[in-house]
């Protein structure tokens, strides 16, 4: 018959001093040999008080090119991207009013044409229809009968159509992710 495991009870100023070292960042398994307390025991108590570590402050950390070429670089992003926002506010405002919609960016193609035909009606949505169908991603915005699905559907589909482009902008080398999209 074997011996019944036999528990260690500690006093609370080594507990008091285990959390402490915790706390301060040390790991629970050389805690839990300085004060000869076992990890699963120091775990349970951490749970059942609420030992907490502070959030580690590092600051900023520097990136490889330097902060001067990171702002540089960062603003470069922004007007790019401000640039892109701006284009697409001007083919917007436009389709709103009921001018043909032009230099539209392609991902905001099935947006801007759902919206006109929600909102400037039918014979606006069939001229539109019309005046694409010759387009490549026509297939993907507007079925055999001239229906519209849902604007993520649309977009679904033209990602699809145009694969290599948008795992290029998303950043998505060969090889990776290849069930995307």
């Amino acid at each position: 018959m074997s011996e019944p495991t036999r528990r260690k009870i500690r006093p609370e100023a080594v507990w008091a001093e285990a959390r402490k070292a915790w706390e301060d960042g040390q790991t629970a398994r050389s805690v839990a040999k300085r004060y000869d307390v076992g990890v699963p025991a120091l775990w349970k108590r951490r749970e059942a008080e609420g030992w907490r570590r502070p959030d580690p402050v590092y600051g900023p950390v520097e990136p490889a090119e330097g902060w001067s070429m990171f702002a540089q670089r960062t603003y470069d992003a922004f007007e790019s991207r401000l640039g892109e926002e701006r284009d697409l506010a001007r083919a917007l405002s436009a389709a709103m009013v009921g001018k043909r919609p032009e230099n539209v960016p392609l991902w905001h193609l099935p947006f801007v044409l759902h919206w006109r035909a929600e909102h400037l009606g039918a014979e606006v949505a069939a001229e539109d229809r019309e005046r694409n169908r010759e387009q490549d991603w026509a297939g993907a915005v507007w079925d055999a009968e001239g229906r519209m699905g849902s604007v993520q559907a649309m977009t679904l589909a033209i990602v699809r159509l145009n694969r290599a482009v948008w795992r290029e902008q998303a950043g998505l080398p060969e090889g990776a992710a290849e069930g995307w999209p």
